[in-house]
């Protein structure tokens, strides 16, 4: 990022602002709602709590389809906050490309081994 604070401030960045900030909110919307959902079934449920309860919850089809979003949302949740991390404190731009790039790789590992558990159920 360029910042020239003379007569003419000129200031050159990447611009995400309210794009970022929507992602946050929205991501965020869905991880609530799949918490609230979860913490219900846990609540409200009988018996033991224990692998047939967990497996129970998660056989259910829409809650197959809550939680892929719910890690969909999260994944893209991490991402906008840790790329804007490396923006703004990793300084050397090969530096800051490792580090996203590793950040990527990071996400999408936990992602895939998310459903592959989540789809084992």
């Amino acid at each position: 990022m360029s910042v020239n604070y003379g007569s003419k401030r000129t200031v050159v960045g990447a611009h995400y602002g309210l794009r970022d900030w929507l992602a946050q909110r929205a991501t965020a919307v869905v991880m609530t709602i799949f918490t609230i959902a979860l913490l219900a079934q846990v609540i409200f449920s009988r018996g033991e709590i224990g692998y047939d309860l967990w497996a129970g919850i998660f056989a259910a089809q829409w809650m197959k389809a809550l939680t892929f979003a719910t890690l969909i949302s999260l994944a893209w949740h991490v991402w906008v906050g840790m790329r804007n991390v490396w923006m703004d404190y990793a300084r050397p731009v090969s530096l800051r490309l490792t580090l996203q790039v590793l950040t990527l790789a990071w996400l999408f590992a936990c992602t895939a081994w998310g459903f592959q558990v989540l789809w084992r159920i």
